[in-house]
């Protein structure tokens, strides 16, 4: 199986104005997401990388295109790549979401909820898991592939290869512009780096 690095989109103005973004149409970078996605693809330009799959929404999509480019390879769209579906929530301010009788179940006992309209966490890794267990038929056990999506479903991905509980993935942090290092073998499974951000570099930022 291969090595696959789960990389989030960039910075984009629902994140900086804290607002639940989903599946939104026409949500794009920001400036500061531009240059995260030009960052990570001088970053990964001489990585051994065999293909670049993505979410197909326009924030992931502009944040793998720069870096299949520098690897000279074509963006390949994966809809099972694509965010939580949140229903009734996207577009909502977290701070009003916060006071919904919803939100202590999204934090504490996630295993629990269905978003309004939109699908349950457990759909959701289940729905990414399964695409990323295709994508890794189709490599060669010492392939390195990237797939870029969103934090819930990184998360998601993580907690089920290292066999967290459901209610555990919001224990982990995916920035934006990270990266996420996973091997899943046929004997098991290998995090290799998680929330790997560039900006970690750079003092003062």
């Amino acid at each position: 199986m291969p090595l696959i690095l789960l990389i989030r989109h960039g910075e984009n103005d629902y994140i900086k104005k804290k607002r639940l973004a989903g599946r939104l149409p026409g949500i794009h970078l920001n400036d500061n997401g531009r240059s995260q996605a030009k960052s990570l693809a001088e970053t990964l330009a001489k990585a051994p990388v065999k293909a670049v799959y993505s979410s197909p929404l326009e924030r992931t999509m502009e944040t793998a295109k720069p870096i299949a480019k520098a690897l000279g390879l074509q963006v390949n769209e994966r809809p099972g790549l694509i965010e939580t579906d949140v229903g009734k929530w996207q577009g909502k301010k977290l701070k009003v979401l916060s006071r919904r009788k919803g939100w202590r179940v999204v934090q504490s006992t996630p295993c629990l909820m269905r978003f309004p309209g939109g699908e349950s966490f457990a759909e959701a890794q289940q729905r990414v898991c399964s695409d990323l267990e295709s994508l890794c038929k189709k490599h060669d056990p010492k392939d390195l592939i990237i797939c870029v999506s969103h934090a819930d479903p990184i998360k998601l991905a993580v907690a089920f290869y290292l066999g967290l509980p459901l209610d555990f993935f919001q224990r982990l942090t995916i920035s934006p512009a990270s990266i996420t290092a996973l091997y899943i073998g046929n004997t098991g499974s290998h995090l290799l780096s998680l929330n790997y951000n560039l900006a970690f570099n750079f003092p003062g930022h």
